[in-house]
């Protein structure tokens, strides 16, 4: 595999397409958000994963080894964080650890990818895209690994699965229609539904965490900004207004805010703003390449 986004197919092809832009300013001082975020950085020469407060400071590394770590998500208890790495060969697996990085156990075991693992909200299964049967589909395991199960079943690419919060329904990306879309489908994989509808890709769809909302990105206006709709695909709200690419949506635990990726500063940074777009703010200011944030409560 050549790099960190490889696996993340189109979901992240798409949106590290942008050149470099001048910096831009931003809101100073952020407000008090509770909890922590994860998130990858190549900051210290390779993809590890790691940990910060809310408002971005007390940076801690939880993996540091050669291989490459992606894609982390928070367990609804906030004691664990689950992921997808290489360190076991070529291929991407789905790996579960500690929230402060100890105790790493290997959830998957395939020769082709697993990848955007999103834990279920009572924390007993897995969902995660991957490309085990030649195309890539949506599968969920129980959260020791156990039980693969296929969800989706089509000749088309369906990626970065996100479960509603009362767990009966998952969202996803898929250009099943020949675009890429937003569809929520049963937590069993029946009764899909296609929320978006717009010559533009539509990826990363981030259930806000009373399920009523939705943010995605998309480039429909000429560039990745960040989108919000209703839980039903209508009230289309476009959230960033920048020059640069903004991607990769994660809401907050009480749903007032949102983190997400910019490069409106020359590099991939992570933000955060209100969840109705005002008040951005940096969360990361360095020359590495900072991606895919999850948000949680304090454990």
């Amino acid at each position: 595999m050549a790099d960190v986004e490889q696996g993340q197919t189109t979901f992240i092809s798409v949106a590290t397409t942008a050149t470099t832009r001048p910096s831009s300013t931003t809101t100073s001082t952020p407000p008090p958000d509770p909890g922590r975020i994860v998130f990858g950085s190549d900051r210290d020469g390779d993809w590890d994963l790691y940990v910060m407060d809310s408002d971005g400071s007390h940076v801690i590394p939880l993996t540091e080894n050669r291989a490459w770590d992606a894609g982390a998500a928070w367990s609804p208890d906030a004691t664990r964080i689950v992921f997808s790495s290489n360190r076991a060969g070529v291929d991407g697996d789905l790996y579960v650890m500690n929230a402060d990085g100890t105790g790493v156990t290997q959830l998957t075991d395939h020769p082709r990818d697993d990848f955007a693992p999103a834990w279920s909200p009572d924390g007993a299964q897995v969902a995660f895209h991957t490309d085990r049967d030649d195309n890539i589909e949506i599968y969920v395991i129980n959260a020791d690994g156990s039980n693969p199960t296929r969800l989706t079943n089509h000749p088309a690419v369906d990626i970065t699965p996100a479960w509603s919060p009362d767990a009966t329904r998952i969202a996803f990306s898929s250009d099943r229609n020949g675009d890429f879309e937003i569809w929520v489908m049963d937590a069993d994989g029946s009764n899909l539904t296609q929320l978006t509808d717009h010559p533009s890709d539509d990826f990363g769809p981030a259930w806000s965490p009373d399920g009523t909302k939705m943010a995605f990105f998309s480039a429909r206006d000429g560039n990745n900004e960040i989108y919000l709709i209703d839980a039903d695909g209508s009230n289309l709200t476009r959230l960033t207004d920048h020059p640069s690419d903004d991607f990769g949506p994660a809401w907050s635990p009480d749903g007032t805010r949102i983190a997400f990726v910019s490069d409106r500063d020359g590099d991939w940074e992570l933000c955060a703003m209100d969840s109705n777009g005002s008040n951005v703010i940096p969360l990361t200011e360095n020359h590495a390449q900072d991606r895919l944030p999850d948000w949680s409560l304090q454990p």
